[in-house]
């Protein structure tokens, strides 16, 4: 291989790298749940950009398809605020696990009239925790068993 295919094939592998956001890994199941807190805290105050930068270091998406999705939910966020209330509370639904490799925790963000669902997925790779999924949505009566 020439030297010019090196540095095109070198400098394409290092523009993919950085398309992901992801660069470090929690240490353990309490670092999973102290982040979950962290953001559900951050969107009831609806600061969504902070929400987002905390995921961002630990989820393996690249940042032009997150780009998006903050967007949309600082938009859906201000929209239920004006149509439901202000937010009043927040509760842990559920905290389910399969086996040792992978968490998902389920929060409800309470508004003066209706509540939306938080779900974070967990996944331990052989370096640690990564953020494998992040969903909200107004789907919190799928909760009722």
């Amino acid at each position: 291989m020439n030297m010019k295919k090196l540095f095109t094939a070198l400098t394409l592998s290092l523009i993919s790298l950085s398309l992901s956001a992801q660069d470090k890994f929690l240490k353990n199941v309490n670092e999973t749940h102290e982040l979950s807190e962290k953001v559900v805290d951050l969107f009831k105050s609806n600061k969504i950009a902070e929400s987002f930068a905390q995921l961002t270091p630990y989820w393996p998406m690249p940042q032009n398809e997150l780009d998006p999705i903050e967007e949309k939910t600082i938009k859906y966020l201000n929209l239920i605020e004006e149509r439901f209330g202000k937010p009043i509370g927040t509760l842990k639904v559920k905290n389910e696990t399969i086996s040792d490799i992978a968490i998902r925790e389920t929060f409800l963000i309470r508004y003066e009239n209706t509540a939306i669902r938080l779900i974070f997925t967990y996944y331990k790779n052989n370096n640690g925790w990564i953020v494998n999924a992040f969903k909200w949505d107004d789907s919190f009566a799928e909760e009722f068993k």
